[in-house]
C-alpha cells in the first residue's frame, strides 16, 4: 500500500521547497495533488514535473491559483480541493517570503505587515482551513494498520523561527509565530485526530534564495556542513511528517539547517 493514498494540497506549489514537495509526494504514489500559488505559470510547470514523475495519466495535479493572505481565496481553495477530490488529508502549508534585511527601526510598518501577513496570517489561514476540513474526515488507513489519522499538517517555518539574526526581526518573528501556532494546535486537535507539525528549513538553494546569495552567505558558512541545501532535503522531511510512518510526531519544529542551529 502507497505511503500517500489520500489528497495532498501545497501552497506556495510554483517554485522552490513546495514545488519540490509537490513533485516528491507524486514520486512517492500520491495521485490525487491539488497545487495552489499566485503564479499561474509556475504551477503549470509543476503540473508538468508531477507529469514526469508520475507518468501520463497516472496522477490528477489541479493548479488553483490563490492568494493565501486572502481568506475567501483560501476557503475557496479547499471549497475545489473537496470538490474535486472529496478531502485533504496532508496539507502543506509553504507560501511564504522571505526577510526585508532591515533592523526595526529602518522597518516600515507596510513591510513588516507584508512579511508577517503572509508567512503566519498565510499560514494560519491555510493551516485553519486545513483543520476544518480534516475534522469532517474519517481517517485514512495506514500503510501497516496503525491507527490512523483524519489528516496531517505541516506548516514551513525556518531555522529563524528558533534563533534570531542581524537585520530580520519582522521575519524571524513571523517563523517564531508559524512555530508556536503549530504546537499550540498540535495540543487542540490532538484528540481530534489530527498530527500538525513544521518544518524548519536552513538556507535553501531556491529561485527565490537565489538573487540573495551573497547576503546568506554568512548563515551558510556558520553551519557545520558549510553548505546550502536542496529543496528536495527539505521535502523529505515534509513526506516523513505527511506519512503514517509518523503517526507518533506531533507539534514537532523539524530542524533542515546543515547544523546552522546547534552552533
Amino acid at each position: 500500500m502507497s505511503l500517500y493514498p489520500g489528497v495532498a494540497l501545497i501552497t506556495g506549489a510554483a517554485s522552490g521547497i513546495s514545488q519540490a514537495t509537490a513533485v516528491s509526494f507524486a514520486r512517492e504514489g500520491c495521485t490525487k495533488l491539488v497545487l495552489a500559488d499566485r503564479d499561474e505559470a509556475g504551477l503549470a510547470r509543476t503540473q508538468q514535473l508531477i507529469v514526469q514523475v508520475a507518468g501520463e495519466g497516472k496522477a490528477a495535479a489541479i493548479a488553483v491559483k490563490t492568494d493565501v493572505t486572502s481568506a475567501e481565496q483560501v476557503e475557496a481553495l479547499f471549497l475545489r480541493a473537496v470538490a474535486e477530490f472529496g478531502r485533504v488529508d496532508y496539507a502543506v502549508n509553504g507560501a511564504g517570503v522571505l526577510s526585508n534585511n532591515k533592523r526595526s527601526h529602518d522597518t516600515t510598518p507596510d513591510e513588516f505587515d507584508r512579511i508577517n501577513v503572509i508567512n503566519y496570517r498565510g499560514c494560519w489561514l491555510t493551516s485553519r482551513a486545513a483543520i476544518k476540513q480534516m475534522l469532517s474526515q474519517d481517517p485514512l488507513p495506514t500503510h501497516d494498520g496503525r491507527p490512523g489519522v483524519r489528516g496531517s499538517v505541516v506548516n514551513i517555518a525556518s531555522q529563524l523561527g528558533i534563533v534570531g539574526r542581524p537585520a530580520a526581526p519582522a521575519y524571524c518573528g513571523s517563523k517564531a509565530a508559524v512555530i508556536n501556532m503549530t504546537k499550540c494546535d498540535a495540543i487542540d486537535y490532538s484528540r481530534d485526530a489530527i498530527r500538525i507539525n513544521s518544518v524548519c528549513p536552513g538556507v535553501i538553494d531556491t529561485p527565490m534564495t537565489q538573487p540573495n546569495a551573497s547576503v546568506l552567505e554568512p548563515a551558510i558558512s556558520i553551519a557545520p556542513m558549510e553548505r546550502m541545501g536542496t529543496a528536495q532535503e527539505v521535502a523529505d522531511c515534509v513526506l516523513f511528517l505527511a506519512s503514517s510512518k509518523a503517526s507518533f510526531v506531533q507539534g514537532a519544529a523539524m530542524v533542515v539547517d546543515g547544523g546552522y542551529t546547534i552552533n
